[in-house]
């Protein structure tokens, strides 16, 4: 039987391989040409190999700016919440340095006050924790220090457990924590045990030199606070503040670096031993069911969100048994367990700033139509 599945997918590829995606190259030089970005990479693999991947448009809408290629990167945004931290967590959890019913003031003891001591890490990972959703931190704080202790001085918005509610600040905690158990800082345990482990070198935080720097597609022109134009430095305020590192924000890649990454997530039988086991990688990218509220979170990842009036930025068409998130910058990861399908899509729509939602009606268009070729 094993053998005939293989057989199947090796035959899938094949006519993957030879498949017309130019379906999908127009819905994204469609939105180049309304500028709902300027610049992006796609890419569709599978845990055994690439589909297809294209590059689109410019760094600006300048059509004499810089034309994107492979070797360029992109800020993340919030998939460092799942390309960074979420990773780390898992090695810890793996190794069995860390429970996820460990409280974190087991860990951070000025937490420990406002009624915030019977939050866990699984109430950070599912976004439950009763922590408001984000802070404009840049108003109030000028150092690491102040931001941390705004949040540990924080009162609870909500009873934790009790409801679902997406915030930067479950992420920054959890970054800490990996810091506090490994030693070392968060860029540091990454590359350490992940990156250079999966030959990732493009993925990395704080760009460290100007050439580097200009191999990163620019985000927002910040007028209202670093009175710049941001590129090859983070542009989450939060992180700017943290240093540049930060567990919610940070991180900077390209897609093929993150296929290397999400690739393993979908490996079964051959998971890299000194990464993640089978088990490990079911538990922290499979819907957590056992809460009192409604819930499409897994562990730091999201899967397929219920249907509302705003569309799911994976489309329609994705199967339940997937998991992925999205970045504010234009950003995302989505993964088909049941087809063994990976998208990747990473664009640069806060250029020349944030107030362009156009990524939000490309998002589900892209995934339903590469899923409606593939199935073809």
């Amino acid at each position: 039987m094993r053998k005939i599945l293989l057989l199947l997918f090796f035959s899938f590829l094949a006519n993957a391989r030879a498949t017309d995606f130019s379906g999908v190259d127009s819905i994204i030089i469609n939105a180049i040409n309304k500028h709902y970005f300027p610049g992006a990479q796609l890419l569709i693999g599978s845990n055994l190999d690439i589909i297809y991947w294209n590059c689109y448009g410019h760094f600006t809408y300048n059509d004499s700016s810089t034309v994107v290629n492979k070797q360029h990167c992109f800020d993340l945004a919030s998939l460092t919440k799942v390309v960074a931290t979420t990773p780390a967590i898992m090695i810890l959890y793996q190794r069995g340095q860390i429970k996820l019913e460990d409280k974190v003031i087991d860990y951070i003891p000025e937490f420990n006050n406002n009624g915030k001591e019977n939050i866990t890490i699984l109430n950070l990972l599912l976004h439950n924790s009763g922590l408001k959703d984000w802070i404009p931190f840049y108003k109030t704080c000028k150092t690491r220090e102040e931001v941390l202790n705004t949040i540990y001085g924080l009162n609870l918005e909500y009873p934790t457990g009790t409801k679902f509610l997406y915030s930067d600040l479950n992420f920054i905690l959890l970054g800490v924590i990996v810091e506090k158990i490994s030693g070392k800082t968060l860029d540091e345990f990454c590359n350490d045990e992940l990156y250079a482990k999966l030959n990732m070198p493009a993925t990395f935080f704080k760009p460290g030199n100007e050439l580097l720097k200009y191999r990163i597609l620019p985000t927002e022109y910040d007028s209202y606070w670093r009175n710049r134009q941001l590129q090859g430095e983070v542009h989450d305020e939060a992180a700017s503040l943290l240093g540049g590192v930060s567990g919610n924000a940070g991180l900077f890649s390209n897609i093929f670096d993150l296929y290397k990454y999400v690739q393993v997530l979908l490996i079964r039988e051959s998971s890299n031993p000194f990464l993640f086991d089978a088990n490990t990688i079911d538990k922290f990218t499979t819907k957590y069911s056992d809460l009192p509220y409604k819930n499409t979170r897994a562990l730091g990842w999201d899967t397929k969100p219920e249907p509302t009036k705003f569309r799911s930025p994976c489309g329609e068409l994705i199967s339940e048994n997937c998991f992925g998130h999205t970045g504010y910058t234009g950003t995302s990861i989505w993964c088909d367990k049941d087809r063994n399908l990976i998208i990747i899509f990473l664009t640069n729509r806060v250029f020349p700033n944030r107030n362009n939602d156009g990524i939000k009606e490309v998002r589900p268009d892209l995934h339903n139509k590469i899923i409606q070729i593939l199935n073809k």
